[in-house]
């Protein structure tokens, strides 16, 4: 039974077929065969005599190999090989192919189906039914009559009669062990003339590298924006629950910069969520969207802590992706401080504007923990080190005396981007 499910289950069945499509592809390279044969004199004699058939299926496969050249033959390919063969998806490329080794590859195989495809179409279309009228000669005399009157007189013994149905039985079952053998070798041939290349394999992974980026990069974007909006929101909160009796002047500011925060909060969540959103790779146009330094304003007047902001040179002057980047910054520079700044001092807040680089500088005094520094491990300043490095700057952190200090310097401009500053603003 397993023999037989070998020979004629569905995997077998659909091998088949795709060896038959294979045979189709396969005829015009052999029809082009078949007419330079005929041009050396095969003639009228072409199509019945048996070597003028192997020659011209001899041109077609080189035919063939170069057609398998084009980039698109693989993809082709590969669909048909998921779909018949039985081979893993995983094992097989993607893609059109690109570079030399993969298209030689493409080829190998492209000439591999249509030979072997070509074979078995031709076989399936003449042996079954010679094989059907070899196991029909006991049965019919018409056919003895024709086939067997000149043919050898041992053929035509009472032995020869009672073996024809078992004849043509066998004929069928070499068809199909062929057929079988033919798709098994396509099968294992597929993950090494289809499958990824060193420069495929590279290129996945620079796509995988890719993709991780986007993600963590959206990950920060929560973090800075969900994170500083809850800090905030809670100290507000806070501070109104205490003097609720006493001060409900506070309370309604309180109130009021709550209802700020969120709002502007669900904004930029909506900014984020929206690059998850779209089909295709989030770059520079993207990177560009969100608040920037021109919306520090109201930033600074509801982060939950009193900021004394000293700005040099003009801001709306540096270049969009740098101005949302540095916005960021302060962001989570300000939530650290509201999280672990001690007392009610100001946090000093310094943003530098010169010729090629952009300098922020926080500075707030410490509580119990340097700012940045809590149980469990924050990811805030490592964030910031992350978009200052994607950027091209430089990051400082760390405690002078009784003050936390963070001191980020950023490129003016991106490459890429800075002839389209003039556009967005």
């Amino acid at each position: 039974m397993k023999h037989l499910t070998a020979l004629f289950g569905r995997r077998a069945r659909l091998r088949w077929l795709h060896l038959i499509i294979g045979g189709a592809l396969l005829m015009p390279y052999f029809l082009v065969g078949t007419v330079l044969v005929g041009m050396t004199g095969g003639g009228e004699a072409l199509f019945s005599s048996v070597p003028a058939q192997f020659a011209a299926f001899a041109i077609a496969l080189p035919l063939a190999a170069v057609t398998g050249f084009f980039p698109l033959v693989r993809p082709l390919s590969v669909a048909a090989a998921r779909a018949l063969c039985g081979v893993p998806p995983a094992v097989l490329a993607d893609g059109p192919a690109r570079t030399r080794q993969a298209r030689v590859r493409s080829a190998g195989w492209y000439t591999l189906h249509l030979a072997l495809g070509g074979i078995i179409s031709g076989s399936t279309l003449t042996l079954p039914p010679f094989a059907v009228a070899v196991a029909a000669l006991p049965f019919s005399a018409g056919l003895r009559t024709t086939w067997l009157l000149d043919g050898p007189e041992m053929l035509r013994g009472p032995w020869a009669l009672a073996l024809a149905p078992f004849a043509g039985l066998a004929m069928l079952l070499a068809l199909a062990l062929v057929a079988a053998v033919a798709g098994e070798v396509l099968a294992r041939r597929a993950p090494v003339l289809l499958g990824p290349t060193p420069e495929d394999r590279l290129a996945a992974a620079e796509r995988r590298a890719a993709d991780l980026a986007v993600r963590n990069r959206l990950a920060r974007e929560l973090h800075d924006s969900v994170g500083h909006a809850l800090s905030a929101v809670t100290l507000q909160a806070g501070a109104a629950r205490r003097v609720l009796d006493r001060d409900p002047e506070f309370v309604r500011e309180a109130l009021t910069a709550i209802e700020e925060t969120t709002r502007r909060t669900v904004g930029e969540l909506d900014s984020v969520l929206g690059l998850l959103r779209q089909d295709g790779e989030p770059g520079d146009e993207d990177t560009a969207h969100g608040p920037g330094l021109d919306a520090l304003g109201g930033l600074l007047a509801h982060c939950g802590v009193p900021v004394a902001y000293e700005r040099q040179g003009d801001p709306d002057s540096v270049d969009p992706v740098v101005s949302r980047e540095a916005y960021r910054i302060v962001q989570e520079g300000l939530s650290n401080a509201s999280r672990h700044g001690g007392g009610a001092s100001p946090v000093r807040l310094l943003i530098a504007v010169r010729e090629r680089e952009l300098e922020i500088v926080m500075e707030n005094p410490l509580g119990e923990r340097p700012a940045g520094l809590r149980p469990g491990g924050g990811r805030g300043l490592r964030g910031i080190a992350e978009r200052t490095v994607l950027l091209g700057g430089r990051t400082e952190a760390g405690a002078d005396g009784g003050l936390w200090r963070l001191t980020a310097v950023l490129p003016g401009t991106v490459p890429g981007t800075a002839g389209r500053t003039e556009g967005r603003r």
